[in-house]
Parts: structure tokens; C-alpha cells; sequence
């Protein structure tokens, strides 16, 4: 075995950081560490003696064998199977059991077969997609000829011929194709999402083994690194002829791509099976679990403990009884043989009673929530609103684990590229020669008709889009900068053409932008044919002309330019370049000072258009410039250290001195509804994070597309520092200036400001010492941290003010040093929006992770590519978008669907929804249960705390699982409170649930003390009833049978009465599961009290004829009904008196719209409507804004296909725009609640009043000086035409501060109406007294605003 000090120092970084013990020798059971792998090309004894792993994969987690004893295994894992388990257990012994078996092992066993019949199904579909993968056919090359054999049956050192779109079998060494030089084409889509083809070639040497006979005699050896999940790195070597060649990953084909534009090609297998990177990226994903499991678990322990504490009571009364009462009946009433002594009869009563009160923690709770879960599942699957027709795709709920908390989401961090934009690139407007091109309106203000190129150029793709006719001219005249221009855009890239016919082009770019620029020079005129590695072949206004491609300088992050020296067929020699324009200015020769002024300007005009923009400058090169430049860049590429810095060197040395040719636009399109859903989102008060791998110039200009960022934000912040001390100046000043702000805008004194400049910072920002509790203005959660003084904490709890926070990818990396994470995210959490750029996947994940770290949030990541899934499977929910980087989000995430804008049915309709019927069921469940079980603790003071049941054993079996499951089933898969479009009328609908108001522990303890009081008016009110109560004919009812079934008629009908009270939706299953369950139970109880079951089963059913001759008696029907008023009256007042004084934000919407609908016809207007109305967001951005911000270009985030190309080898031929967001909700009562759940800090008193996010047209004088902003809180631009719209307002008699209570509907502007004619237009409402005072807060419970005092509109 290769020790450590004899590997190659280059493999260090992939296994040292992972590296287990070394094991010293012999044989050991566990598989031992691989510190390399060698492998002997066709020689399957060598292989065998390493034991490496086989290319049959198994995510399968049972087979026939190990089903029943692994599954019940796992289900017993589960706490409460376990207590379940154990209860069973004690029914068994007959001296403490007053229950028969089969009331537990009965849904003991139902539950555990439900599951099981769950993960057998899942696992049948694991074993299918196994098998059907397993049992693909490959060529395999056995003993000089090729064979068909199952890829389960494919050896590590086997040589395997692939064709044409076949999936690869294993990780493969390439050693020879079809192609010349032994190049190769895939797609890695499955692999890494991205769907742009690769290139892939062979070592040299292998490259002509092309025949099965050649490669036969094949016997070289490969050393290589172990197994390991990097998919863009591969070191190896391998050995032949006694000589090594060097092997990357440019020489790897790995499981999961596809063989695309390729005849045919032959490879080395070197990992199979669960060593492929496919598979070792494939790890498990951490289980997530909802904050109500985490609180349920809590309660659960806690019901267990209550349970304890009763069993210990009634045993204490049983000792006491025993000893002071029982021993008076001890000669005719003896204790059973085992029992000698009270206090052992007290420690089998003990048990006894743990076994009757066990409901209290019912079984089939966890059964019934999986069930809910379930339904849920299938409604966003099932939502046709969620359907996106132009893809064919639908939600998809990937997990049903996590439906509620979608409606607690508090952050959501999202991807930009192919999440909020198309990630379809469109050539837009360009800049030649000062000359701006692009920016066409006709005489009418319209859009003029496209340009149709194909008179002009028979190659030109009609899929183009262009107006300028002005460029087009200029190339027809033979403008020389036009053409060139031009020239440079078809020469300058690293573009793949295939030409499938003639003149049918297709071009295959590593990057949109790419293919987006070759496209626009190809309808131009110059249009890019082919490319061999030492040509590229053009055609130039219809001539073909063949340039000598010399050189290529890559792209890299770093660089952020490309450039190709070529030489033209006159032989001059020509540097083109393309680049961002911070880079690229910077190199030009000083002679262009003019042209790059005004050329700037256009950049900055473009970049506030939101485009991503690109400079493209040349230089020209005399053949001595050049042969002393290829020497030393020769000499750079075959460097052995530092070679990455000295290409850099050599790169830069030329790339000085150019010319500027001009600037171009690209359009990355955001998707239809980004602005609309943002908006929406922002005002039900879920902050959203961009993080992006794109530069900061193109991320803020679609953060302004997309309305995260305005232009009347107070201030928006750049954290770009490059060290830990300079990032950390930046925060705190940013912090400081907030305060600073906040402070001026609210009219309020320094003395914060002065206290947070007194405050002496040491390390990151604390007093020696001094500890406090930070909270942010704009967030809702507590943060556990001990960054600022108090008087700087309680400062930044109440700013005021639109901030946002832009930080680069290298200032981030400091940010999250475990020194200054509460510093980042206090500054960031005060802010409306956060845009974090040219972030790495690992810093997605960190930036999610330290906000579940600091904030007890719910977070929620979105992304579409492979660079987002560490982020989706950080976060509580993840999101994947099914869009154009293949598919690898969609695979690692919870939730799936093809459009951003569905996110806000995601969470404002089906998550709150989902939030609420979990909490109402919760609710009622534990309610439901304790009513029942206390009942017998209350009969243990009456029956000598023997631990006599009060109901029949069958009652007890079946009040969960028949009389009370169905109703509550069904109340938690249909329930809602409000209609889907009121949900997203009213975003603040939302709040609720982020701030956990529906079930948390105070609402659990109401529950419990609603059953107590219940179980008390069962008991008590039929025992003294029935104590004296007699028969018609004067038989005493005063009988054990009698008051059981007195007890447990009212039982079942108070709990229906109660689960009708609080169902608020009623559906055909709702009437049928409460009223059939109610039938079912006398059915059921009859049946049980007959004569027939008697006489078959005389020892089991003892209460013959019972419920016959106790219903007939009218003193038990008045019994039951003066029991069921007791239990529900109170509760009846107690909500008339909540709605009526303070009735909930759903209470509220549901009566504003009652009134709306009687006083004037329904608007009809939905978020959808008002997308339609107003044209697609689609066709491009949402209008312009001021200020000088310029945009970069954004290449591809990893290496072009320069090297490769230049290697010598020859290739093949081939709606509504928002312009601002309701301000922070200070007076509302949410806004009150959050703060004291933070840390009890009083709210801000200032007397803005923060405008309602909603259509406002009939708020008439309440809003007609209600502040300095008096236009659309969701208004767009000044050009936006205003929409005329008429609503009634709703004015209220009794209060001298109208207000007027309408939906968040994003609209162009919002129309403020006159006071007289709002006055008079005016509808009054003859409502209740109680709600007509109530409804003052209508709009303060609703947007966080209170109703202004009326006033002229002077």
C-alpha cells in the first residue's frame, strides 16, 4: 500500500482533508482507505486483487428478507411507537390492565402498517430505477472483442465503447474516438445542471488505438486519485511503454453525461459503481423538520411528564384509600393474591392508570398529521395556477414533510441567473465609435417593426430580433468601425458551430452571453462557420474568409476579458478583445481618451437599463511584437509551478495599448412576474436575498429591474473590502449612517447617534466585556449575539427607512468569520434588500446557514443550477427551478416548478394555508383528547382509585380511530379561512404564521385547559344528574352502565359540536365525515349493546342492552344538552367577544369583503388579472431609472475552451413596474408583537403613518395628506398611464377616523380620490355596534396603518 509521504503532493488537497487513520496492516473487516487507485487497462485478475467497488449502484434500502425486521426497526426508533410499544407491553399483565389488549395493538398496528405499506411502495420505485439502470447494455472489449454485458456487470480496468447519445456507464479515462485527435463531445446536464456541450480529448498516445484490436493489446497503467466527489478535477497518470503522460479532467468522461455529436469513442474504467463522482455527490440529504414537529416533540414530552404527574396523584389517593377505606372491605372485597399491602396496590395503580390516561397521547396523532401532509402535497401538485404551459411543467412537492412551514418563511435567498431572469441572452443595443445603436421609437412612441435580415444576408437566424435599421445601414455603406465591430464579436470567442446542412447553423457556447454576441455578428453579416485549432472560417458580407488562429487568452474570474490574436489572409496580425469595461478602459492607449469618455456614457446609460454590458477594443501587432510574445507565453505554458500567474503575466504584457471599437448590451430577461411576486412577498414581510455568482454591476442592475433596489431607497450600501479590517469599518459605518438617517427622517435627537459613537468598539464591535441582545429593524427574530452596546442595539431595532446592502464575494469571505458574523448580519438583517456577489456554492450554503444560526427563522433557498443545490439543502425548504441548467436543483430540492412568480402561490396560499389547518387541527386534536382522558381521572376520586374506565373498553378503541379521526382529518386537509386571491390581496395575511401566533406553547395550554374544562362538565353534570334520577317507573339511573353511556353520547357530540365551530370551510366531507361520525357512533354502540353480539361473546361485551334503555330516558337526552351548552356556550361568547373587540386580520378580510360585496359589484381584479392587463413583464425591463451605474459583462464562471482549442489538435466542423414598497409597519399590533418577542423594546412612537400596500382609490381623505409620498405605494414610473378604478369606501359611523380597507393589488399608481368626492361617494355601513368600533383597526391590523384624521387635499 502507497504511504502517505510517497503520493504525489499535488492529490494532497483531495483526500488530506477527509484522510482517516492509516491502517498499519493485515486484514481488516471495515473496507479499508484508499489513498490511490491503480488500474491495469484490460487485466480484471489485477483489478480484482485491489477489490474495488462494482458499477452496480443500490439506493434501495430493503430487499424481501430484511423488510419487516429493518422497517420495524426504524418505526421503533420513533419515540412514540416506542411508548406505544411499551404500553402494549404492560395491557399484558393482568394485574395492572383495565384495558384489553387490542385498544392499543390495534392502531399500534394500524399506524405501523400505514407506514410500512409507505417506505415498501418507495422502496419498490428504488429498486425499479435501480434495475432499470443496472441493466442498460454496454459494449465491453472481452478478450479482443466487444460485448454486450449489463453495466452491473462492468469492471473497474474494463475498456468500453460508447455511441452516439449513450449515457456513460462508469468514469471513464478517454482513449480514443471517432473524432480527430481523439476528441469527444457531452452533456453534462445530469451532472451538474449546466445544459452547454463539452469538450473532452484524449492523450495523444491513446488517440490512434481507435480499432477493438488495437486497444485489446492495451496494457497501460493508470495511478490516480481516490475516489471523491470534485467534478472539475482529476489527477492521474498513466503508464505505457515506460513512459507517464500527465492525465486532468479534460481526459475524463464521467457516469451521468451523454455522448452528443459523436460517432463513437472508447474509454478506461476507473471508478464504478458508488465510486463514481456522480454517485459520491449523490450523499443522503439531512432530514428536515418543520419548527411545529420540533414544538410537537416538546409538548409530547410534556404531555408524557402531565401523564406521570396524574399517575402519581391517583396512586398517592389509591394508598391513602386502601389504607384508610379498602381494609374495611378486605373480608368480602380481598386484594388479588399478588398484592399483600397498600402501597404495592398503590404501585400497580400506578400502572394501571398510565395505561388508561394513555391517550392523552394518542397514536394516532402522528398518523393523522402524515395523512394532512399528504393532502396538502397533492394540492400543489394538483394547482393549475402553478402550471407553466410554455414548458409543460407543473409543481411538484417533492417532500411532504414541510408544508406548514412554508407558511413561516421569514427569508428566502434566491439565485439571480435562470431564477428571476430567463437566462436567454438577447443582443440589445451596442455602441460603435461614440455612435450609440439600439434605442428606436417611432414618431408615435412605438415599438417600430423588427428587422428582416434575410434579404440582406441568407444566413442570418430568423429568430433574431433587431429595430435599429440605422446599424444595418451602416454595415451595408461599409462603415470600417461597423465591420470591424463585427469582425471582432464572430472571431473573438470560443463558440462551437455545427452546420447541419447548409447554412443551418447551430452554435454551442459555453455561456449564453457567448452564443448571444455570435449570433448578433452573424445577421450582421459576419457570420462564424467553423473552426479547426488553428483557423477559424468566416463569412465576411457573403466571402468566405479564413483567419490563422494564433492564440487564445482565456477567460477567468479574475481577468474578466478574453482576447484571440489572429492573422488575416493578408497576413496581418490582429489582437481583439472583449471584456468588462473596469477592466478593459484601463488598457487602452491614451490617444482614446474622447471616444472612451462618451463611450462610458453610453455604458452607463446601458448599465442603468439594467443590460450587461461588454467593451471590445484591438490592437494591432507587427510580426516582432508577436514572435516575442508566443516565446514567452510558450515558456509560461510549460511552467511547473505557478503557471496559472505566469499565463496571467504573459496575458496582461499584451493586452495593453488597444483600441476601442465600442460597447455592447445584452438583455437577460427576467421572468414574467418577478417585480409583482417580490412585491408581494416584501409586503407580507418575508425579506429577500439575492446571492449570485455574477458581478456586481449586472446583479444590481437586475435587482433595480426587479424592484428590489429603487431609486428612492434611503441609501444603499457596497461592502467591497479586501481585508477583515476594512469590511468591518464598512459595516459599522453603514450602521452608523442607518442610525444616522433614521434618526433625521424621523425628527428625532441625537442622543442614539451619540451614544453609538461614544461606544467603544474592541475586535468586532463590543465593550470589553459588555454583552447585549441585537435585534434588526427589519427583522422579526431574536438575534443571540454579543456584537453592539445596548443603546446601539435598541438604535438599530428601530430605523426607519429603505436600505439595502450590496457585499462582493471577497469582502463575504470576511464577513463570515466566526469574529464578524454578528456584525454582518445586523447590518444586513436592517436592511430591505441584501445582494451578495460572485458568491461560490459554499458561500451560498454559509450565508443560509448563518442565518439560521442567528435568526430563528424560516428560511427558504430557490435556485436552478448546480452551483445552488448546497444552498437549497442548507436552507429549512428548498426550491428548485426547473429552467435551462438541467435538473440538478429540481433533485436536491423540496419543492419544484418552472417559474419564479409561483412562489407566491407557494407561500401565500398553499403554505398559509397549510400553516393554518396544521395549527387548527393541532388545536382541536389535543383539545379533543384531553376531554376525553380526564374524564377518568375525575372518576378516580369516585371509585376508590381503583382504575375502573368510565367509558366501554370498545369506546375507548374507537374514539380515535373512528368517532373523532375522520372530522378532524378533514378539517385539516380543507380548511381556509380566506380564498386563494384574498390570500394574495392581503399579503399581511401572511405574518400569523412567521411569527408563530396559530400553535405555540400559550395556545397549546388554552387547548388543554378547553378539554379540562370539558372533561368537568362531562363528568360532573351527568353525576349529578343521574345521582337521584329515576325511570318512568321509578328505577333508580344512578347505575354504572348508564352514566358511561350518558358521558360518552355527550362526549362525541360536544367535540362535533366544537370541530363544526371552528371549521371555517365547509366542504361535501366535511358534512359527511362530522354528521357520519356522529351516526356512526350510535350504529356502532347499538350494535355493540345488542343481544346478538351477547350471546356470541358473553365474556367481551358486558353492556347489553344499555344504550337502548338509557337513550329512551328524556332525563339523559336533557343531561347530554345541558352538558353540551355548558361546554360550548362559554366558548361561543368568548369568540363573539375576540371577533368583536379584536378580531384576527382573516376575521377582518372576510367581513370587508362581506360589506364590499353588498355595498357595490366585486372588482374581480386578481394578481393575475392585473399582470394581463398591463403586458408582459417578459417583453423586457421594467422601465429606466437615473444614476450612473455601469454594468459588466458575465462570463461563464469556469475556464473557456481557449487552451483546448489552441492545443493543435484538429476539431471536427460542426407587467407592472413597482417603484416603491410600503414602508416598515411600526404602529401596527403585529409590528408591537414582534418587538416584544424580540427583546420587549417599546415601539417606535413616531406619527408617520405608513401607507396601506393596496388599491387606494376610495380612501378618499384618510390618505390625502397621510405623508410626503403621495403616490402608489406600489405605483410604477412617473410614464406609467394611471389606472382608473372606482371603490366605495368604507366609512364609519362611529369613528372620526375613516378608513378604507382594500387589496394589495400591485397596480401602475394608486388614485387618490378628492375628499368631497370621496366624502360623498362614500357608502356607511349599518353594521353591528361591535363592529363598527372594531373596524377602526381594520386598516391598522391589516397594513400596519392607522387611519389619518380627515383633511383637505389642499
Amino acid at each position: 500500500m502507497t504511504v502517505l509521504k510517497d503520493i504525489p503532493e499535488k492529490w494532497f488537497p483531495v483526500f488530506l482533508p477527509t484522510q482517516k487513520k492509516k491502517k498499519t496492516g493485515g486484514k481488516s473487516k471495515k473496507k479499508r482507505t484508499e489513498e490511490e487507485r491503480k488500474v491495469k487497462a484490460n487485466d480484471r485478475e489485477h483489478n480484482e486483487k485491489f477489490q474495488y467497488a462494482s458499477n452496480c449502484i443500490m439506493t434501495s434500502k430493503y430487499n424481501i428478507l430484511t423488510f419487516l425486521p429493518v422497517n420495524l426497526f426504524e418505526q421503533f426508533q420513533e419515540v412514540a411507537n416506542t411508548y406505544f410499544l411499551f404500553l402494549l407491553i404492560l395491557q399484558l399483565i393482568p394485574q395492572i390492565s383495565s384495558l384489553s389488549w387490542f385498544t392499543t395493538i390495534v392502531p399500534l398496528a394500524l399506524v405501523l402498517s400505514i407506514t410500512a405499506v409507505k417506505d415498501a411502495t418507495d422502496d419498490y420505485f428504488r429498486h425499479k430505477s435501480d434495475n432499470q439502470v443496472n441493466n442498460r447494455q454496454s459494449q465491453v472489449l472481452i478478450r479482443g472483442s466487444l460485448q454486450n454485458e449489463k453495466w452491473m456487470n462492468v469492471k473497474v480496468g474494463d475498456i468500453i465503447k460508447l455511441e452516439n447519445n449513450q449515457f456513460v456507464a462508469a468514469d471513464l479515462l478517454l482513449l480514443s474516438s471517432t473524432e480527430p485527435h481523439g476528441l469527444c463531445y457531452i452533456e453534462t446536464a445530469e451532472l451538474d445542471g449546466e445544459t452547454n456541450m463539452k469538450v473532452r480529448q484524449s492523450v495523444s498516445v491513446t488517440a490512434e488505438l481507435g480499432d477493438p484490436n488495437n486497444l485489446a493489446s492495451f496494457d497501460g497503467e493508470v495511478v490516480c486519485e481516490p475516489p471523491n466527489n470534485k467534478l472539475d478535477r482529476f489527477c492521474g497518470t498513466l503508464y505505457w511503454r515506460e513512459k507517464k503522460y500527465p492525465l486532468t479532467n479534460q481526459n475524463m468522461l464521467l457516469r451521468g453525461c451523454v455522448l452528443r455529436n459523436t460517432e463513437a469513442c472508447y474509454g478506461l474504467v476507473i471508478f464504478a459503481g458508488p465510486d463514481t463522482k456522480l454517485m459520491q455527490n449523490s450523499g443522503r440529504t439531512k432530514f428536515k423538520r418543520t419548527s411545529i414537529d420540533r414544538l410537537m416533540n416538546t409538548l409530547v414530552l410534556w404531555i408524557f411528564g402531565f401523564l406521570v404527574c396524574m399517575g402519581v396523584i391517583l396512586a398517592v389517593g389509591n394508598a391513602v384509600w386502601e389504607r384508610e377505606v379498602g381494609s374495611l372491605f378486605q373480608s368480602y372485597l380481598p386484594w388479588d393474591p399478588p398484592v399483600d399491602n397498600f402501597m404495592f396496590s398503590a404501585f400497580l395503580s400506578f400502572w394501571s392508570y398510565i395505561i388508561i390516561l394513555n391517550t392523552v397521547v394518542p397514536i394516532s396523532l402522528y398518523v393523522s398529521v402524515e395523512v394532512i401532509r399528504l393532502g396538502h402535497s397533492y394540492f400543489i401538485n394538483w394547482d393549475r395556477q402553478m402550471f407553466c404551459s410554455w414548458c409543460n411543467t407543473a409543481a411538484e412537492s417533492r417532500t411532504t414533510t414541510l408544508n406548514e412551514e412554508l407558511g413561516q418563511v421569514e427569508y428566502i435567498f434566491s439565485d439571480k441567473t435562470g431564477t428571476l431572469t430567463q437566462n436567454i441572452m438577447t443582443f440589445n443595443k451596442c455602441s460603435i465609435n461614440g455612435q450609440t445603436y439600439g434605442e428606436v421609437m417611432d414618431s408615435l412612441g412605438k415599438q417600430p417593426k423588427r428587422l428582416d435580415f434575410t434579404p440582406f444576408n441568407h444566413l442570418a437566424d430568423p429568430d433574431f430580433c433587431f429595430y435599429d435599421e440605422k446599424l444595418l445601414e451602416s454595415v451595408k455603406v461599409g462603415d470600417l468601425h461597423t465591420h470591424e465591430f463585427f469582425r471582432l464579436l464572430s472571431l473573438c470567442h470560443t463558440v462551437m458551430s455545427e452546420e447541419k446542412s447548409e447554412g443551418e447553423l447551430v452554435y454551442k457556447a459555453q455561456s449564453p452571453d457567448e452564443g448571444a454576441l455570435v449570433t448578433a455578428a452573424r445577421n450582421f453579416g459576419f457570420v462564424f462557420r467553423s473552426r479547426t485549432p488553428g483557423t477559424i472560417t468566416t463569412t465576411e458580407m457573403g466571402r468566405t474568409v479564413t483567419y490563422s488562429l494564433l492564440a487564445i487568452l482565456d477567460f477567468n474570474n479574475i481577468r474578466k476579458r478574453m482576447s484571440v490574436i489572429v492573422r488575416n489572409p493578408e497576413g496581418r496580425i490582429r489582437l481583439y478583445c472583449k471584456g468588462a469595461d473596469t477592466v478593459l478602459l484601463e488598457r487602452l492607449h491614451p490617444c482614446n481618451q474622447e471616444l472612451m469618455n462618451i463611450t462610458s456614457d453610453h455604458l452607463n446609460e446601458y448599465g442603468a437599463d439594467g443590460l450587461r454590458t461588454l467593451a471590445l477594443a484591438y490592437r494591432e501587432l507587427s510580426e516582432d511584437d508577436w514572435e516575442a510574445w508566443s516565446e514567452s507565453h510558450r515558456c509560461a505554458d510549460k511552467a511547473t509551478d505557478f503557471r496559472e500567474d505566469r499565463l496571467a503575466a504573459a496575458y496582461d504584457k499584451i493586452e495593453q495599448d488597444m483600441m476601442l471599437l465600442g460597447a455592447t448590451a445584452i438583455e437577460d430577461k427576467l421572468q414574467e412576474g418577478v417585480p409583482e411576486t417580490i412585491a408581494l412577498l416584501s409586503l407580507a414581510n418575508i425579506k429577500i436575498w439575492v446571492l449570485t455568482g455574477d458581478k456586481q454591476e449586472t446583479a444590481v442592475n437586475i435587482g433595480y429591474s426587479c424592484k428590489m433596489l429603487t431609486d428612492d431607497m434611503t441609501e444603499v450600501f457596497i461592502i467591497g473590502g479586501h481585508t477583515v479590517q476594512s469590511v468591518r469599518q464598512e459595516l459599522r459605518r453603514a450602521r452608523e449612517r442607518m442610525i444616522e438617517l433614521s434618526h433625521a427622517k424621523d425628527g428625532g435627537k441625537d442622543e442614539g447617534k451619540e451614544a453609538w459613537a461614544e461606544a467603544c468598539f474592541t475586535g468586532n464591535g463590543l465593550k470589553d466585556g459588555q454583552k447585549g441582545d441585537c435585534t434588526t429593524g427589519g427583522a422579526s427574530k431574536q438575534l443571540h449575539c454579543s456584537s453592539f452596546p445596548s443603546s446601539a442595539s435598541s438604535d438599530m431595532d428601530n430605523i426607519s427607512g429603505e436600505f439595502a446592502l450590496i457585499i462582493s464575494g471577497h469582502s463575504l469571505a470576511h464577513a463570515l468569520e466566526a469574529d464578524m458574523e454578528a456584525e454582518f448580519v445586523s447590518t444586513a438583517c436592517a436592511c430591505k434588500a441584501v445582494i451578495c456577489c460572485r458568491v461560490t456554492p459554499l458561500q451560498k450554503a454559509q450565508v443560509v446557514e448563518l442565518i439560521k444560526k442567528h435568526k430563528k427563522a424560516v428560511t427558504m433557498a430557490i435556485g436552478d443550477g448546480a452551483n445552488d443545490v448546497s444552498m437549497i439543502k442548507s436552507a429549512h425548504i428548498g426550491v428548485g427551478i426547473s429552467g435551462q441548467e438541467g435538473i440538478q436543483a429540481v433533485l436536491a430540492s423540496d419543492y419544484s416548478f418552472a417559474q419564479f412568480r409561483f412562489l407566491q402561490r407557494l407561500l401565500l396560499v398553499h403554505g398559509r394555508w397549510s400553516y393554518l389547518r396544521m395549527c387548527r387541527f393541532l388545536c382541536y386534536f389535543f383539545y379533543k383528547n384531553f376531554a376525553f382522558t380526564m374524564v377518568h381521572f375525575w372518576f378516580g376520586f369516585f371509585c376508590g382509585f381503583s382504575a375502573q374506565t368510565v367509558y366501554d373498553q370498545y369506546f375507548i378503541t374507537l374514539y380515535n380511530i373512528v368517532y373523532t379521526s375522520l372530522p378532524v382529518l378533514a378539517m385539516g386537509v380543507f380548511d381556509q379561512d380566506v380564498p386563494d386571491h384574498r390570500s394574495l390581496e392581503y399579503p399581511k395575511l401572511y405574518e400569523p404564521g412567521q411569527l408563530n401566533l396559530l400553535f405555540n406553547k400559550k395556545e397549546f395550554f388554552i387547548c388543554i385547559a378547553q378539554g379540562i374544562y370539558t372533561s368537568v362538565v362531562l363528568f360532573f353534570v351527568p353525576y349529578a344528574v343521574l345521582s337521584n334520577a329515576t325511570q318512568s317507573n321509578g328505577v333508580p339511573l344512578a347505575d354504572y352502565q348508564t352514566f358511561a353511556v350518558t358521558t360518552a353520547t355527550a362526549l362525541v357530540i360536544v367535540v362535533s359540536v366544537q370541530i363544526a365551530l371552528d371549521t371555517g370551510f365547509w366542504t361535501v366531507f366535511n358534512h359527511m365525515f362530522v354528521w357520519g361520525s356522529v351516526g356512526s357512533y350510535f350504529t356502532i354502540m347499538f350494535a355493540l349493546h345488542s343481544q346478538t353480539l351477547f350471546r356470541i361473546f358473553p365474556n367481551q361485551f358486558h353492556f347489553v342492552g344499555c344504550a337502548q334503555n338509557t337513550l329512551l330516558q328524556p332525563v339523559v337526552w336533557l343531561t347530554i344538552a345541558l352538558a353540551t351548552a355548558i361546554c360550548v356556550v362559554p366558548v361561543l361568547a368568548f369568540r363573539f367577544l375576540k371577533l368583536d373587540l379584536k378580531p384576527q386580520l382573516s376575521d377582518t378580510v372576510r367581513y370587508t369583503q362581506l360589506v364590499r360585496q353588498k355595498r357595490r359589484k366585486p372588482a374581480g381584479r386578481s394578481i393575475g388579472g392585473a399582470w394581463r392587463g398591463t403586458g408582459s413583464v417578459s417583453e423586457g425591463r421594467l422601465g429606466t431609472r437615473g444614476g450612473s451605474r455601469r454594468s459588466g459583462y458575465a462570463f461563464s464562471h469556469q475556464e473557456g475552451f481557449g487552451e483546448l482549442i489552441t492545443s493543435g489538435k484538429n476539431m471536427r466542423l460542426s407587467s407592472l413596474a413597482l417603484a416603491n414598497f410600503a414602508s416598515k409597519h411600526s404602529s401596527s399590533w403585529i409590528e408591537t408583537l414582534r418587538r416584544k418577542k424580540n427583546n420587549h423594546t417599546p415601539p417606535s412612537t413616531s406619527g408617520e403613518c405608513s401607507p396601506a400596500p393596496s388599491n387606494m382609490s376610495g380612501m378618499g381623505p384618510a390618505l390625502s395628506n397621510s405623508g410626503s409620498n403621495s403616490s402608489s405605494v406600489l405605483g410604477g414610473s412617473q410614464e406609467t398611464p394611471i389606472e382608473e378604478e372606482t371603490n366605495t369606501a368604507i366609512v364609519l359611523p362611529s369613528s372620526s377616523h375613516p378608513a378604507a380597507l382594500e387589496p394589495a393589488e400591485p397596480r401602475a399608481s394608486a388614485q387618490v380620490a378628492p375628499a368631497d368626492s370621496s366624502t360623498s361617494a362614500a357608502a356607511r355601513t349599518d353594521s353591528p355596534g361591535g363592529w363598527t368600533r372594531s373596524l377602526e383597526t381594520v386598516q391598522e391590523t391589516l397594513f400596519g396603518r392607522r387611519g389619518c384624521p380627515s383633511a383637505s387635499n389642499s
